[in-house]
């Protein structure tokens, strides 16, 4: 499924693409809908760079088993040993 949203609207709410990427990875993450990973990659942001962002807001970090199963994983694959 593809979203479009035009920059009419980007402009209405003065938000560039990213940040609106951003800003739904973040509603998204904080109903936990999303992962930590998966948010990350949603914004186009790294983990760190996500993670400063939910910090700068105050909004606390959900991690569990199926997280850290995930990174483990994210880290095989990159020959993370």
């Amino acid at each position: 499924m593809s979203l479009v949203i035009s920059d009419e609207v980007l402009q209405t709410i003065q938000m560039s693409e990213a940040e609106l990427r951003q800003e739904v990875a973040i509603l998204l993450f904080q109903k936990e809908r999303f992962t930590l990973g998966q948010a990350s990659r949603f914004a186009g942001m790294s983990r760190l760079q996500f993670q400063r962002s939910l910090a700068s807001r105050k909004i606390p970090l959900h991690y569990d088993i199926a997280e850290l199963r995930e990174d483990v994983k994210s880290l095989e694959a990159n020959d993370w040993k």
